[in-house]
């Protein structure tokens, strides 16, 4: 059997301040890092196509 809990806060004004700022800073950081993968993924993607066209010499 599965059980759940559901809980309700009710936080502060200054409580209510500070998580929307860290959730606001989490999601800055995680979306920063996903573009930097998106960028590498690209960099390599266009890396290999240059060695199968013979543009880069395999190593």
């Amino acid at each position: 059997m599965k059980k759940a809990y559901k809980f309700r806060i009710y936080p502060t004004q200054k409580q209510e301040i500070f998580i929307v700022k860290t959730i606001g800073c989490s999601r800055f950081i995680y979306n920063y890092f996903v573009e930097k993968q998106k960028q590498q993924d690209a960099y390599w993607y266009i890396v290999n196509e240059m060695v199968q066209n013979g543009q880069l010499p395999r190593n």
